[in-house]
């Protein structure tokens, strides 16, 4: 064993060893490469350049001595004190220039500091000087020296960190994390030294380990880098001081285990079960009580952190729920954009429920959602005219326990309800308010640790209620659109009707016309009772279509051509004979009535186009697979320009008293129907309206000889 023990403390002093000249390597580069750059630059990135090249010599001379000596060695410690006056040097100019002097304590400690490590230096030096055997004493004394420098440099730098401004580059701050972590290490080592009563030769030799680890602050301090001021996380920063408080824990056990050995007695396992039932306790705590547990973030908050909230994390989850807010089992979103501006809200200020109140008729605003509110809301919960009125105008974030104990110097002003103030429950009344406009109010539910409300609070649900008023105030938009477009669609709809009972008033008034002329002849007669037959069709047609219901589908399906053309003749006649020509057994695939409607809209406007007593065609072929129907007129014919521009919009005609709609209907059939619409015409030639249509037979040889779907 003792062989084994010899072999491990010589394998421990030759890595220390190894160590120490890494170190010493390392500083060394780092203070020739810092004397080899333009003074300019290194004091333009730090107030104190210089002291950051004294450092580092400094603490190359240190790990010269830990290759040289024995870390724990007198001549180490008395090296170690050189290092420690560089490196309070450099915290005193960097974090203390000139411009900003040193406060009494700080000034007093490092002072101090200053003076011991300079005894410690002079004394060491003089000792080994004048005596070979002065580390039998000198060592005591220098470790003594080592620990109070140690406690006073970690003040030291507790003080620089609270002082540190936006102007210290990170890389500064991590040469002083750097300085601090090598104090820490070397006070635990005296201390438990000090406490075992034997020196922790492993620790002490792992020494050289935290100088190695610490070179590569030196080289950031000095690079052009890291200028702005970086930030951990919350959450990260979090983490860290869970780890911090269980470091903590272990390491009051083992001084708890410690002075019960050196007090004598078997109270070393007392302690550590003590220890184990005040961890546990505080862990079930924790996990079992909400309130422990807002008592602890706000402690950790308040303490720990500069502002209360994390503003890039809460603004994150903030428009995450107002955007898609997830429901609580999880299964999908949940739709209820006015739950989801309650629970927004809420989660931001850590309230456990939220009401949102929204106007009436009357401009009241009444509870329309709640979130997580506990049952025994008052009936007819309220915020009366007067109150939203005030509340709108003032744009006063109202702290409800500041109202009902009278501190709040415009509460009269805003009319606050007697159920909300009766209602213990409700914290704050935040208005959401959309251009100046209040579009809803959310009442906070008290959180499980009550505080009053300072600046932070009031601008962030300030910012966040008007975040929340843009998302209501497009939601109340997309439902105001919705609604203008079904009184669109019922308006289009109207308008085309008129256009067809514009053309039905004109057929049966040229029908009563010419009923004076001819009434006393049999085939007037006739063709009189077929027109009033086929206009009585049309007109309950027309009413069907203007019912409030969604416009009907049609069937698409296989439709003769030929009795179509001769249904459209026959009701022109009294306008006009249509001359029609069509192809024996041509069908279309389409909607009979769509068919019809399109050819009566193309032959009305065809007839209105020609001078009487010119003939209107109609001729419906096969050709390329499909079936065209054309209709020809030799009227006074249209421009290539008045095609492309305006004949299929809406409300463009030509005619006196025209509505521009039988063409755009038309094309909007057709297009229906997977057809289309071609017009060849010319000023002064007529004009030739094409209609396309799938051919009947062509879909039936593909083997859909049943009607395939609906057309809308």
């Amino acid at each position: 064993m003792a062989r084994g023990r010899a072999l491990t403390v010589a394998t421990l002093g030759a890595l220390s060893q190894l160590l120490s000249a890494l170190a010493f390597a390392g500083f060394g580069g780092v203070a020739l490469w810092l004397l080899s750059r333009p003074r300019a630059r290194m004091a333009a990135l730090m107030p104190s350049p210089r002291w950051l090249i004294v450092a580092a010599i400094a603490s190359a001379i240190w790990c010269a001595a830990l290759y040289r000596f024995a870390p724990g060695s007198s001549e180490a410690m008395v090296a170690r004190s050189l290092r420690d006056l560089a490196m309070l040097g450099w915290l005193g100019a960097t974090f203390w220039p000139a411009r900003a002097p040193m406060p009494g304590p700080p000034r007093l400690i490092l002072r101090l500091l200053v003076t011991i490590c300079t005894i410690a230096l002079a004394g060491g030096i003089a000792a080994h000087v004048q005596s070979a055997t002065a580390g039998v004493w000198l060592s005591p004394a220098l470790g003594v020296s080592g620990m109070i420098v140690a406690i006073g440099g970690l003040l030291i730098i507790d003080g620089a960190a609270r002082r540190a401004s936006a102007g210290l580059r990170m890389p500064v701050m991590a040469v002083a994390g750097g300085f601090a972590m090598l104090w820490a290490y070397e006070l635990n080592v005296q201390l438990i030294g000090a406490l075992t009563g034997k020196p922790a030769s492993t620790l002490i030799h792992l020494i050289p380990a935290v100088a190695l680890m610490i070179v590569p602050t030196f080289v950031l301090a000095a690079m052009d880098i890291g200028r702005e001021r970086i930030r951990l996380s919350r959450s990260v920063a979090t983490r860290t001081l869970v780890l911090l408080g269980a470091a903590a824990y272990l390491i009051l056990i083992g001084l708890a285990g410690a002075v019960a050995r050196l007090v004598g007695g078997d109270y070393g396992e007392l302690a550590q079960g003590v220890f184990l039932i005040v961890a546990l306790g505080a862990g079930g705590l924790l996990l079992l009580s909400a309130r422990t547990r807002a008592w602890l973030a706000v402690m950790i908050s308040k303490h720990f952190f500069e502002h209360r909230y994390d503003y890039r994390a809460e603004w994150m989850r903030f428009t995450a729920t107002l955007a898609q807010g997830a429901k609580e089992d999880g299964s999908e979103d949940d739709r209820n954009l006015h739950r989801r501006v309650a629970k927004a809200l809420a989660e931001l200020t850590g309230s456990p429920g939220a009401l949102l109140l929204l106007p009436d008729a009357q401009g009241a605003f009444r509870v329309a959602e709640q979130w997580h509110w506990p049952a025994g809301l008052e009936e007819g919960a309220t915020l009366p005219l007067r109150s939203s009125f005030m509340l709108q105008e003032s744009r006063h974030i109202v702290d409800l326990d500041a109202e009902r104990r009278g501190a709040a110097p415009d509460g009269e002003g805003l009319a606050i309800p007697g159920w909300l103030l009766a209602d213990t429950r409700a914290w704050v009344v935040v208005p959401v308010l959309h251009f100046q406009r209040m579009i809803a109010v959310a009442v906070l539910h008290r959180p499980p640790v009550s505080r009053p409300l300072d600046w932070e609070d009031l601008d962030v649900l300030r910012i966040a209620g008007q975040q929340a008023a843009s998302y209501l105030a497009e939601s109340q938009s997309l439902e105001a659109l919705s609604e203008a477009k079904r009184f669109d669609e019922f308006n289009r709809r109207f308008a085309f009707i008129m256009h067809d009972i514009k053309n039905l008033a004109s057929q049966l008034s040229l029908l009563a016309r010419n009923a004076e002329r001819h009434a006393d002849k049999p085939e007037f007669r006739a063709d009189m009772i077929g027109t009033l037959k086929i206009s009585a069709g049309r007109l309950s047609d027309l009413l069907v279509r203007l019912s409030p219901r969604e416009r009907r589908a049609v069937e698409a399906g296989r439709a003769l051509v030929e009795p179509l053309l001769r249904d459209v003749a026959a009701e022109m006649r009294p306008r006009r004979a249509l001359f029609v020509g069509c192809q024996a057994g041509l069908a279309a695939w389409g909607d009979a009535a769509s068919i019809r409607q399109i050819v009566q809209h193309l032959a009305a406007n065809a007839i209105d186009a020609s001078p009487a007593g010119t003939p209107v065609q109609v001729v419906a072929v096969a050709q390329q697979g499909r079936a065209r129907i054309d209709v020809i007129d030799q009227g006074a014919g249209m421009t290539r320009a008045f095609i492309r521009d305006e004949l299929f919009k809406p409300f463009v005609s030509t005619k006196d008293g025209g509505f521009g709609l039988g063409a755009f209907e038309a094309l909007g059939l057709a297009q229906a129907m997977g057809g289309s619409i071609e017009v060849a015409s010319e000023p002064g030639k007529g004009s030739d309206f094409t209609l396309w249509l799938p051919l009947a037979d062509t879909r039936e040889d593909a083997g859909t000889g049943e009607p395939i779907g609906k057309v809308a």
